[in-house]
């Protein structure tokens, strides 16, 4: 793997980092939802045609694509690299590691959602 494409692959982490900070700062994603925190109730949310739940799932739906996609990348590069095609080494093992790293993540995001739905059905009513 080139220099380059470390240098790449760390400023679009840096950009997203920069635009997660920039959101949250904002208000950014929020924003769409302020009307429940300000007393307008669902009214307030229903205004922008779409809702929360549909969002979410948008989002996840989107999010495993992408991590189905890397891993189909990285099955891919490794297949190749061993039909001795024409791939350098770093490139597969980058591959693998963007997936690994992937997949990863989206079982700790599981685990985090699971844990607070259990934390909500465990509160008393």
């Amino acid at each position: 793997m080139e220099i380059s494409s470390a240098e790449s692959l760390l400023s679009q982490v840096r950009d997203y980092q920069a635009k997660i900070a920039s959101a949250r700062r904002e208000g950014g994603e929020i924003g769409d939802f302020r009307g429940v925190a300000q007393g307008q109730g669902a009214a307030g949310v229903a205004q922008s045609g779409e809702t929360f739940s549909s969002r979410l799932s948008a989002a996840v739906v989107d999010s495993l694509k992408e991590v189905n996609s890397l891993q189909e990348t990285s099955r891919v590069s490794q297949e190749e690299f061993q039909m001795g095609g024409d791939i350098p080494l770093t490139d597969v093992v980058m591959n693998m590691q963007k997936a690994s790293l992937a997949f990863e993540a989206t079982v700790q995001v599981r685990n985090k959602v699971m844990q607070a739905y259990q934390d909500i059905m465990n509160m008393p009513v």
